[in-house]
């Protein structure tokens, strides 16, 4: 059967996991959209969250954690890092995940651009296009080894 790993959840090896398995977290409520859009680019050369998470999503099917997209969402985020070494980038994602960390429940894809986020049993992200059948069959229930969980509502209510 499987299970979503919550975030802050511990693998065997004593490290912390932040990633989904099998799931598939489902546009918010409270989405704006209909159907599934690309997010816009952003303002004086610099990337929205929405654009860098979906920008590294399509671009790489099924490669990417969740781990991965929020630890590279931050990178490229960054003003004046600049170009940093294997050995600094493994130590800022140390860094970085010593500290609480947002999940992609909390993503704008899902929350307001109509894209779900599907991981597989390793894992690995595939955007997942709301008016997709996929996407409908999985949400109805139809797909009984991958679990449901809600984007973050935008509003109270």
């Amino acid at each position: 059967m499987a299970t979503a790993v919550p975030s802050g959840a511990f693998r065997h090896d004593g490290e912390v996991d932040l990633n989904y398995y099998d799931t598939l977290i489902a546009v918010a409520e409270d989405c704006p959209v209909d159907e599934s859009a690309v997010p816009p680019a952003g303002r004086d050369g610099k990337k929205t969250i929405a654009a860098v998470q979906f920008e590294m999503l399509s671009g790489d099917p099924g490669g990417l954690t969740q781990e991965d997209v929020l630890f590279e969402t931050w990178v490229r985020r960054q003003e004046g890092l600049g170009a940093v070494t294997e050995d600094e980038r493994a130590e800022l994602r140390a860094r970085l995940f010593v500290k609480p960390q947002a999940c992609l429940r909390a993503s704008p894809l899902p929350k307001r651009y109509g894209w779900g986020l599907l991981f597989d049993a390793r894992g690995r992200i595939t955007l997942c296009p709301m008016e997709s059948e996929d996407y409908r069959r999985i949400v109805d229930g139809s797909v009984p080894d991958v679990v449901v969980r809600r984007a973050m509502r935008s509003r109270r209510g």
